[in-house]
Protein backbone atom coordinates (compact mmCIF):
# COMPACT_ATOMS: atom_id res chain seq x y z
CA UNK A 1 0.00 0.00 0.00
CA UNK A 2 1.36 3.20 -1.24
CA UNK A 3 1.81 5.52 2.49
CA UNK A 4 0.03 8.75 2.50
CA UNK A 5 1.98 11.72 1.58
CA UNK A 6 2.55 15.09 3.97
CA UNK A 7 0.37 16.68 1.88
CA UNK A 8 -2.69 14.95 2.50
CA UNK A 9 -1.73 14.99 6.12
CA UNK A 10 -2.12 18.54 6.46
CA UNK A 11 -5.30 18.60 4.74
CA UNK A 12 -6.45 16.45 7.10
CA UNK A 13 -4.82 18.01 10.12
CA UNK A 14 -6.15 21.11 9.21
CA UNK A 15 -9.52 19.82 8.62
CA UNK A 16 -9.80 18.32 12.41
CA UNK A 17 -8.56 21.93 13.80
CA UNK A 18 -11.05 23.63 11.58
CA UNK A 19 -14.13 21.49 12.56
CA UNK A 20 -13.18 21.23 16.15
CA UNK A 21 -12.90 25.15 16.49
CA UNK A 22 -16.29 25.45 15.05
CA UNK A 23 -17.47 22.82 17.84
CA UNK A 24 -15.88 24.77 20.17
CA UNK A 25 -17.36 28.13 19.18
CA UNK A 26 -21.17 25.91 19.17
CA UNK A 27 -20.60 25.36 22.66
CA UNK A 28 -19.55 28.49 24.27
CA UNK A 29 -21.93 29.96 26.47
CA UNK A 30 -24.36 33.23 25.18
CA UNK A 31 -23.13 36.13 26.97
CA UNK A 32 -26.28 37.21 29.61
CA UNK A 33 -28.68 39.89 28.02
CA UNK A 34 -29.88 41.77 31.44
CA UNK A 35 -33.16 43.29 30.86
CA UNK A 36 -34.03 46.75 30.63
CA UNK A 37 -34.12 49.12 33.41
CA UNK A 38 -37.96 50.80 33.50
CA UNK A 39 -38.30 54.21 35.05
CA UNK A 40 -41.16 53.74 37.71
CA UNK A 41 -41.39 57.82 38.14
CA UNK A 42 -42.72 59.68 34.83
CA UNK A 43 -40.71 62.54 35.81
CA UNK A 44 -38.85 64.31 39.33
CA UNK A 45 -38.97 61.61 41.41
CA UNK A 46 -41.05 62.99 45.07
CA UNK A 47 -38.75 64.30 48.02
CA UNK A 48 -35.64 64.41 45.72
CA UNK A 49 -32.31 64.75 46.91
CA UNK A 50 -29.05 65.64 44.93
CA UNK A 51 -26.35 62.62 45.06
CA UNK A 52 -22.51 63.21 45.53
CA UNK A 53 -22.11 62.15 41.81
CA UNK A 54 -23.10 60.81 38.48
CA UNK A 55 -25.72 57.38 39.37
CA UNK A 56 -24.21 53.88 38.93
CA UNK A 57 -25.44 50.83 39.10
CA UNK A 58 -26.29 50.24 42.79
CA UNK A 59 -24.58 53.91 44.17
CA UNK A 60 -26.02 57.72 43.88
CA UNK A 61 -29.40 56.55 42.71
CA UNK A 62 -31.51 59.42 42.29
CA UNK A 63 -33.52 58.06 39.12
CA UNK A 64 -34.96 54.58 40.48
CA UNK A 65 -36.20 51.78 38.58
CA UNK A 66 -37.23 47.99 37.67
CA UNK A 67 -36.22 45.54 35.91
CA UNK A 68 -39.14 42.78 34.92
CA UNK A 69 -37.39 38.88 34.64
CA UNK A 70 -40.01 36.53 33.65
CA UNK A 71 -39.51 32.97 34.24
CA UNK A 72 -38.74 31.37 31.13
CA UNK A 73 -41.11 28.11 31.91
CA UNK A 74 -43.23 26.79 34.06
CA UNK A 75 -44.79 30.46 35.15
CA UNK A 76 -46.93 30.32 38.53
CA UNK A 77 -48.13 33.25 38.53
CA UNK A 78 -46.53 34.53 41.07
CA UNK A 79 -44.12 37.62 41.10
CA UNK A 80 -42.15 39.33 44.26
CA UNK A 81 -40.33 42.34 44.40
CA UNK A 82 -36.46 42.54 45.89
CA UNK A 83 -35.32 45.38 47.57
CA UNK A 84 -31.10 44.56 48.19
CA UNK A 85 -29.51 46.19 51.08
CA UNK A 86 -26.98 48.56 51.33
CA UNK A 87 -27.43 50.36 54.66
CA UNK A 88 -29.54 53.40 52.66
CA UNK A 89 -26.12 54.09 51.23
CA UNK A 90 -25.72 52.03 48.02
CA UNK A 91 -27.78 48.44 46.84
CA UNK A 92 -26.38 44.75 46.55
CA UNK A 93 -27.02 44.57 43.20
CA UNK A 94 -25.39 40.84 42.75
CA UNK A 95 -25.34 39.12 45.52
CA UNK A 96 -29.18 40.24 47.04
CA UNK A 97 -30.54 41.33 43.47
CA UNK A 98 -30.02 39.98 40.57
CA UNK A 99 -29.14 36.37 42.32
CA UNK A 100 -32.20 36.33 44.15
CA UNK A 101 -34.00 36.80 40.10
CA UNK A 102 -31.55 33.90 38.94
CA UNK A 103 -33.20 31.56 41.86
CA UNK A 104 -36.74 33.09 41.78
CA UNK A 105 -37.71 32.78 38.31
CA UNK A 106 -35.89 29.41 37.52
CA UNK A 107 -39.03 28.62 40.36
CA UNK A 108 -42.05 29.90 37.86
CA UNK A 109 -42.00 33.53 40.01
CA UNK A 110 -41.60 36.94 38.39
CA UNK A 111 -38.78 38.61 39.92
CA UNK A 112 -38.90 42.66 40.10
CA UNK A 113 -35.40 44.12 41.02
CA UNK A 114 -36.02 47.61 42.66
CA UNK A 115 -33.27 49.87 42.13
CA UNK A 116 -34.71 52.32 44.70
CA UNK A 117 -32.85 55.49 45.79
CA UNK A 118 -30.19 55.45 47.64
CA UNK A 119 -27.26 58.02 47.77
CA UNK A 120 -23.16 57.03 48.10
CA UNK A 121 -20.97 57.73 51.48
CA UNK A 122 -19.57 60.56 52.99
CA UNK A 123 -23.77 61.42 51.65
CA UNK A 124 -26.83 59.82 53.52
CA UNK A 125 -29.50 62.56 53.22
CA UNK A 126 -29.22 62.64 56.86
CA UNK A 127 -31.29 59.34 56.08
CA UNK A 128 -33.53 58.98 59.05
CA UNK A 129 -33.88 55.65 59.41
CA UNK A 130 -32.65 54.55 62.46
CA UNK A 131 -35.25 53.77 64.66
CA UNK A 132 -33.88 56.18 67.70
CA UNK A 133 -34.69 59.03 64.83
CA UNK A 134 -38.25 57.87 64.86
CA UNK A 135 -39.23 58.98 61.29
CA UNK A 136 -38.73 57.14 57.69
CA UNK A 137 -37.18 58.17 54.88
CA UNK A 138 -39.54 58.82 52.48
CA UNK A 139 -37.28 57.96 49.56
CA UNK A 140 -36.79 54.39 49.75
CA UNK A 141 -40.68 53.53 50.99
CA UNK A 142 -41.94 55.84 47.92
CA UNK A 143 -40.29 53.79 45.63
CA UNK A 144 -41.94 51.07 47.14
CA UNK A 145 -45.05 51.58 47.15
CA UNK A 146 -44.91 53.18 43.42
CA UNK A 147 -43.27 49.86 42.55
CA UNK A 148 -45.94 47.60 43.90
CA UNK A 149 -48.60 49.60 42.39
CA UNK A 150 -46.96 49.38 38.89
CA UNK A 151 -46.88 45.92 39.33
CA UNK A 152 -50.42 44.99 40.03
CA UNK A 153 -51.74 47.45 37.89
CA UNK A 154 -49.71 45.38 34.64
CA UNK A 155 -50.06 42.22 36.21
CA UNK A 156 -52.05 40.55 33.30
CA UNK A 157 -49.44 41.91 30.56
CA UNK A 158 -46.85 40.35 32.62
CA UNK A 159 -48.74 37.29 33.22
CA UNK A 160 -48.88 37.73 37.05
CA UNK A 161 -51.80 37.19 39.29
CA UNK A 162 -53.04 40.12 41.03
CA UNK A 163 -52.87 38.66 44.53
CA UNK A 164 -50.07 36.75 44.10
CA UNK A 165 -47.65 39.89 44.80
CA UNK A 166 -45.28 39.60 47.49
CA UNK A 167 -42.00 41.31 48.59
CA UNK A 168 -38.18 40.04 49.74
CA UNK A 169 -35.77 41.87 50.76
CA UNK A 170 -32.09 42.07 52.39
CA UNK A 171 -30.72 43.66 55.69
CA UNK A 172 -31.98 47.59 54.91
CA UNK A 173 -34.01 46.11 52.05
CA UNK A 174 -35.45 43.73 54.97
CA UNK A 175 -36.88 46.61 56.56
CA UNK A 176 -37.97 48.41 53.54
CA UNK A 177 -40.23 44.94 53.57
CA UNK A 178 -41.46 45.63 56.83
CA UNK A 179 -42.14 49.32 56.01
CA UNK A 180 -44.64 48.63 52.82
CA UNK A 181 -46.25 45.40 55.05
CA UNK A 182 -47.12 47.90 57.48
CA UNK A 183 -47.26 51.54 55.77
CA UNK A 184 -49.57 50.80 52.78
CA UNK A 185 -52.78 52.40 53.41
CA UNK A 186 -51.88 56.02 52.21
CA UNK A 187 -49.03 56.70 49.58
CA UNK A 188 -46.65 59.25 50.17
CA UNK A 189 -46.75 60.98 47.63
CA UNK A 190 -49.34 63.04 45.39
CA UNK A 191 -51.16 60.06 43.20
CA UNK A 192 -49.90 60.49 39.50
CA UNK A 193 -51.57 57.85 37.90
CA UNK A 194 -53.93 54.47 37.66
CA UNK A 195 -50.54 52.30 39.07
CA UNK A 196 -51.13 54.57 42.43
CA UNK A 197 -54.91 53.98 43.06
CA UNK A 198 -54.45 50.43 43.26
CA UNK A 199 -53.50 48.64 46.43
CA UNK A 200 -49.63 48.69 47.63
CA UNK A 201 -49.83 46.10 50.02
CA UNK A 202 -47.72 43.08 49.58
CA UNK A 203 -49.69 39.30 49.61
CA UNK A 204 -46.82 37.92 51.36
CA UNK A 205 -43.38 39.25 52.65
CA UNK A 206 -40.18 37.91 52.82
CA UNK A 207 -37.54 39.32 54.92
CA UNK A 208 -33.59 38.42 55.96
CA UNK A 209 -31.32 39.88 58.42
CA UNK A 210 -33.50 42.99 58.64
CA UNK A 211 -32.23 45.94 60.11
CA UNK A 212 -33.41 49.42 62.08
CA UNK A 213 -36.65 47.37 63.69
CA UNK A 214 -35.66 47.35 67.21
CA UNK A 215 -36.17 49.78 69.42
CA UNK A 216 -32.12 50.47 70.75
CA UNK A 217 -31.33 49.30 74.09
CA UNK A 218 -35.56 48.17 75.02
CA UNK A 219 -35.75 44.39 75.05
CA UNK A 220 -37.94 43.82 72.28
CA UNK A 221 -39.85 46.61 71.85
CA UNK A 222 -40.49 47.27 67.42
CA UNK A 223 -39.74 50.54 65.89
CA UNK A 224 -42.70 52.68 66.03
CA UNK A 225 -42.11 53.33 62.28
CA UNK A 226 -43.64 50.04 61.12
CA UNK A 227 -46.74 49.57 62.55
CA UNK A 228 -48.07 46.06 62.54
CA UNK A 229 -51.82 45.40 62.26
CA UNK A 230 -53.34 42.33 61.68
CA UNK A 231 -54.08 43.15 58.47
CA UNK A 232 -49.65 42.84 57.59
CA UNK A 233 -49.06 40.13 55.05
CA UNK A 234 -47.99 36.46 55.79
CA UNK A 235 -44.34 36.45 56.66
CA UNK A 236 -41.13 34.96 56.85
CA UNK A 237 -38.08 36.12 58.56
CA UNK A 238 -34.16 34.58 58.43
CA UNK A 239 -31.33 35.93 60.54
CA UNK A 240 -27.90 34.38 62.22
CA UNK A 241 -27.61 34.47 65.56
CA UNK A 242 -24.22 35.56 64.93
CA UNK A 243 -25.16 38.41 62.84
CA UNK A 244 -23.03 41.45 64.35
CA UNK A 245 -24.40 43.99 61.56
CA UNK A 246 -28.10 43.46 62.99
CA UNK A 247 -28.11 41.76 65.47
CA UNK A 248 -31.01 38.83 65.93
CA UNK A 249 -33.37 41.08 68.22
CA UNK A 250 -34.28 42.65 64.77
CA UNK A 251 -35.99 39.64 63.68
CA UNK A 252 -37.41 39.17 66.88
CA UNK A 253 -38.70 42.45 67.54
CA UNK A 254 -40.56 42.19 64.20
CA UNK A 255 -41.66 38.00 64.91
CA UNK A 256 -42.93 39.19 68.30
CA UNK A 257 -45.29 42.44 66.90
CA UNK A 258 -46.69 40.39 64.34
CA UNK A 259 -47.24 37.21 66.29
CA UNK A 260 -49.25 39.02 69.05
CA UNK A 261 -51.54 40.80 65.73
CA UNK A 262 -52.34 37.73 64.47
CA UNK A 263 -50.44 37.96 61.44
CA UNK A 264 -49.38 34.27 60.35
CA UNK A 265 -45.25 34.58 60.73
CA UNK A 266 -42.53 31.79 60.27
CA UNK A 267 -39.06 32.44 61.31
CA UNK A 268 -35.68 30.73 61.07
CA UNK A 269 -32.37 31.37 63.70
CA UNK A 270 -29.72 29.92 62.93
CA UNK A 271 -26.26 29.90 64.88
CA UNK A 272 -24.07 30.69 62.41
CA UNK A 273 -24.18 32.27 59.33
CA UNK A 274 -23.21 36.14 59.97
CA UNK A 275 -24.68 38.80 57.88
CA UNK A 276 -25.08 39.51 54.40
CA UNK A 277 -25.68 35.42 53.24
CA UNK A 278 -27.72 36.53 50.41
CA UNK A 279 -28.14 32.84 48.13
CA UNK A 280 -24.57 32.22 48.54
CA UNK A 281 -24.01 28.68 49.08
CA UNK A 282 -21.77 27.44 51.62
CA UNK A 283 -21.55 24.48 54.23
CA UNK A 284 -23.75 26.16 56.43
CA UNK A 285 -27.32 25.39 57.17
CA UNK A 286 -28.35 28.94 57.24
CA UNK A 287 -27.59 28.77 53.11
CA UNK A 288 -30.25 26.62 52.55
CA UNK A 289 -33.02 29.07 53.36
CA UNK A 290 -34.55 29.35 49.99
CA UNK A 291 -35.86 25.93 49.95
CA UNK A 292 -37.61 26.91 52.79
CA UNK A 293 -39.40 29.58 51.26
CA UNK A 294 -40.52 26.80 48.57
CA UNK A 295 -41.77 25.56 51.15
CA UNK A 296 -43.57 28.12 53.16
CA UNK A 297 -44.92 29.35 49.38
CA UNK A 298 -46.66 26.47 49.18
CA UNK A 299 -48.37 26.58 52.83
CA UNK A 300 -49.47 29.99 51.98
CA UNK A 301 -51.24 28.72 48.82
CA UNK A 302 -49.15 30.73 46.43
CA UNK A 303 -48.02 27.68 44.66
CA UNK A 304 -48.36 24.20 44.29
CA UNK A 305 -46.11 21.53 44.87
Amino acid sequence: MRSRGPGILLVILLFAVTVGGERAQATLPSPRVEPAQQPIWPGTPPDAQPAPGPQQDGANIVRPTMTIYSPKEGNTSVAMVVFPGGGFEALAIKGEGTDACDWLTSKGITCVLLRYRVPSLPYDWHCQCRPDNRTTPTQALEDAQRTMGLVRSRAAQWHVDPHKIGVLGFSAGGYLVAQISTRYENRLYTPLDAADEVSCRPDFAVALYPGHLRVGGKAYKLNPNVPVTHQAPPTFLVQAENDTVDGVSQSIAYYIALKDAGVPVEMHLYAQGGHSFGLRPTNLPITQWPQLVDEWLITIGMTRK
